[in-house]
């Protein structure tokens, strides 16, 4: 996973973060904004999507708000929501605002 969004030039402002709400994955810089990464693994890319449930997005939601509390912008930082779906043999899919925001 790291890989993925380093390959792509974005520094990691974060790995396994937790907060009073919840943990967040990964968080990755983009340009001035922040992508929070939420990783699912399952025998399919279908399968791991399918684990994402409301009130987890809505814990990292939460817990997103909480790390945002720390930047220079705060809540005004853009975001986006992304899940990166690893399937049995490895193979990552990652879906870009998959939370419907960003």
């Amino acid at each position: 996973m790291l890989r993925h969004y380093e390959g792509t030039g974005r520094r990691i402002a974060a790995r396994r973060w937790r907060g009073s709400a919840g943990e967040i994955d990964l968080v990755a810089e983009e340009g001035d904004g922040l992508v929070f990464v939420e990783v699912k693994s399952a025998d399919s890319h279908d399968r791991a999507a399918e684990r994402l449930s409301r009130g987890q997005m809505a814990r990292i939601y939460a817990a997103a708000a909480e790390f945002l509390s720390g930047r220079p912008a705060g809540q005004a930082t853009p975001v986006r929501f992304d899940v990166a779906l690893v399937d049995s043999a490895g193979r990552i899919e990652v879906r870009e605002a998959a939370f419907g925001l960003g």
